[in-house]
């Protein structure tokens, strides 16, 4: 029972290590809630990553953004967000940013200001420097070359599978990977004929071991199209269609990812066989969170 517990415990350790690293990267700036931050890791940012940053301060109590636009986009995919439900947006808001948060709100914008016109430093959407736009939550992983995996569109065997039914990643070329689910690893990468696509990979066919990654978390909430739509595994060349959706059609809603256009991740039966799919956002009857007001004049 003792050696149990112990495991027990190891076990809840290290997911909560896993959460907190991954936690880091949803954030831009991930200590500006903790301590003061110096101008010059403020000044490593570029012009536009240091709009998110100072609405990420907002973003982590509750703000609600314009709905539709850039920062009510990006927010709604990080996993630590939740809109708050007064109608009173900045009263909700306001009395919970501390001196420390404050004090990182000015600094940010008076360097922001700066870069308006002196624009340099890195970008939160470095990352899509491959000739694709890397959805939000992907990051780079190494495995042992020479492997050629077969690709699902969910995490089973029996679930649809593009190519024709043949498609299959090697580990000789550039993978990403948001985490794994029930033993499967979901990955993004580009294929032969120059498209993208996402999908999932049997981590007991993997030689050299498990990538470092997180635990996929998704909300599993049934859902309807409101529209006809597109069902894609290529949110970020082409979109080219596993399957057209109409209007009520079921689906279970996954979670949201961002690349510069947010997306549904859905899960539907298409031709009798379970398919994982990405939807362009608003085209489905769910609810995201109390309808925002005017975001901060910021």
């Amino acid at each position: 029972m003792k050696k149990l517990l112990v495991s027990m415990l190891a076990m809840i350790l290290y997911l909560t290590a896993l959460g907190t690293a991954f936690a880091d990267r949803m954030y831009v700036l991930p200590e500006s809630d903790k301590r003061r931050l110096t101008r010059e890791e403020v000044e490593m940012w570029d012009y536009e990553s240091l709009g998110y940053a100072f609405n990420e301060i907002f973003a982590r109590h509750g703000y609600n953004f314009n709905p539709g636009q850039d920062y009510d986009y990006y927010f709604s995919t990080m996993p630590w967000y939740t809109p708050n439900d007064n109608p009173d947006n900045q009263t909700a808001v306001y009395p919970y940013i501390s001196d420390v948060e404050w004090y990182n709100y000015d600094l940010i914008k008076e360097v922001r200001a700066y870069k308006k016109y002196n624009d340099w430093g890195l970008s939160i959407w470095d990352n899509f420097s491959t000739g694709f736009e890397v959805l939000q939550g992907f990051d780079y992983i190494e495995l042992r070359a020479n492997q050629v995996l077969y690709v699902y569109s969910a995490p089973s065997t029996a679930s649809w599978r593009g190519a024709n039914g043949k498609a299959e990643v090697s580990t000789n070329g550039a993978i990403y990977a948001a985490g794994v689910e029930s033993g499967w690893l979901l990955l993004m990468y580009e294929t032969n004929n120059g498209s993208v696509r996402v999908g999932y990979v049997d981590t007991a066919k993997l030689r050299g071991g498990m990538p470092n990654v997180p635990y996929l978390l998704f909300s599993y909430d049934p859902a309807k199209t409101v529209e006809s739509c597109v069902l894609t595994d290529d949110p970020a060349r082409t979109g080219s269609a596993i399957a057209t959706l109409r209007p009520n059609t079921e689906v279970t809603y996954l979670t949201r990812f961002y690349n510069h256009s947010a997306w549904d991740y859905v899960e539907v039966t298409v031709n009798g066989k379970l398919t994982r799919g990405f939807i362009r956002s608003g085209s489905l009857d769910i609810d995201m969170g109390a309808d925002p007001l005017e975001t901060l004049n910021h």
